[in-house]
């Protein structure tokens, strides 16, 4: 379907007019709340996501017999570098297919913003919260027939904000639709199990897919229960599958499953190289400069691992053997060296003045170095050791993420060992 701006929709978009296609199964995939994760990081083994993953997933089901729908939330901010990815994240869902997208309203605003909505027209069908407090309008609903079971069932697709809408204007939607046989599949942005309930017992929807708050989705309702409940889990690294059936009397059965997006499923090429060209623009956008840096206090300044090296050849020889010591070679190698989501904890100081700038300008500041740990270290210099060095210091959790080192939590002793760069007792 080709995706449209509206006004606010009183009533679904009728189904496709050609006539519902004859199908065995059908399963709803659901993705969402990537919030600009486009890939995980990959400093460490064991990370779940990436977009080049997700056919490895999709393509269990043949393609008539599922739908593709993805909840929102596609990037954390509105920086250069956010509009970058939203922009990726529009292609990506092109080439894996998608069927809808349910945009919050603060993506509908961005999408505006780039000219992603008005004039255009994409493979997916774009359904948005309702725009009354924003002032943008809400795309129109989806709506797709199957025949299943012998049975014609209508897929009713629609996005809908706790906050600014009702319950009761889902109710009327769905109500609309043309089919006896429903399906109705509630996009619910800004909600949290407080304020869901009013939604499961008068919005007529048979599936409710609300905000995420952890990473892992989460079903919320009860084995068996209707409307079936469900977060997607954030930073796609797991998707949600619902299997559909309908019983002798017509009555949609759904059956619900988690699937995480692992390492090792393949990696689809238009994907993965969609990814590079991301990085590419990333690159020629030059973010890694135009970084924003605040001041060193005292007129502290970054000098470099090398300036160690003359008081501390022991330490300084040592941190050399240790994978901390080339840690922008492993950006060098995956193409994401002038990715400052990236760089940020590969080098020294990269928030800072005086700090990392780019590998050409300021070669002495790549990697983790002394500085990361210890803090700059002008003045300990200046003053050949008595003046100790002080914040701003790094400390290991400020890069050692569950989102970027999933191995960390719980073995903070074996990590450590393998920095060890002093003299022990």
């Amino acid at each position: 379907m080709l995706a449209g701006l509206s006004c606010p929709a009183e009533k679904l978009d009728p189904p496709q007019t050609q006539p519902a296609p004859s199908v065995e199964r059908l399963v709803l995939f659901f993705s969402g709340d990537t919030l600009g994760s486009l890939k995980p990081c990959g400093c460490s083994g064991g990370q779940l996501g990436g977009l080049e993953k997700r056919p490895a997933i999709f393509s269990e089901v043949p393609a008539s017999e599922r739908l593709l729908l993805d909840t929102g939330s596609l990037v954390e901010g509105d920086r250069e570098q956010d509009l970058i990815k939203f922009r990726i994240l529009f292609r990506a869902f092109s080439l894996l297919g998608y069927d809808a997208i349910g945009l919050t309203q603060r993506d509908v605003e961005i999408a505006e913003s780039l000219g992603l909505i008005a004039g255009q027209q994409h493979p997916f069908a774009i359904i948005g919260s309702d725009g009354e407090q924003t002032g943008v309008e809400r795309p129109a609903s989806f709506s797709r027939s199957f025949r299943l079971n012998g049975g014609e069932l209508a897929v009713n697709v629609a996005a809908f904000d706790a906050r600014s809408d009702t319950a009761e204007r889902a109710a009327e939607l769905f109500a609309s639709a043309p089919r006896d046989w429903r399906l109705n599949v509630l996009i619910l942005h800004n909600s949290d199990p407080g304020s869901v309930l009013p939604w499961t017992q008068a919005s007529g929807a048979d599936c409710i897919v609300c905000t995420s708050t952890t990473d892992e989705p989460q079903q919320l309702s009860e084995h068996g229960a209707r409307p079936l409940v469900f977060t997607v889990g954030r930073f796609g690294r797991h998707l949600c599958r619902v299997r559909v059936a309908l019983s002798a009397a017509g009555t949609p059965t759904l059956e619900w499953t988690d699937i995480s997006v692992t390492e090792d499923l393949p990696d689809e090429p238009a994907l993965a190289q969609l990814y590079r060209q991301y990085q590419q623009i990333v690159s020629d956008s030059n973010l890694l400069e135009n970084y924003p840096r605040v001041p060193l206090p005292d007129g502290l300044r970054y000098a470099g691992s090398k300036s160690c090296q003359p008081c501390h050849l022991y330490e300084y020889t040592l941190w050399g053997s240790k994978a901390h010591a080339s840690a922008f070679a492993t950006l060098v190698e995956v193409g994401s060296d002038r990715d400052p989501e990236c760089v940020i904890c590969h080098v020294v100081g990269m928030d800072r003045e005086s700090g990392f700038i780019s590998a050409q300008r300021t070669p002495g500041l790549k990697d983790v170095g002394c500085e990361v740990c210890h803090g700059p270290g002008s003045q300990h210099n200046a003053s050949q050791g008595l003046a100790l060095t002080v914040e701003p210091k790094v400390a290991c959790l400020d890069c050692h993420t569950p989102e970027k080192s999933s191995g960390y939590a719980g073995h903070e002793e074996e990590y450590l060992e393998k920095i060890t760069h002093w003299w022990e007792p």
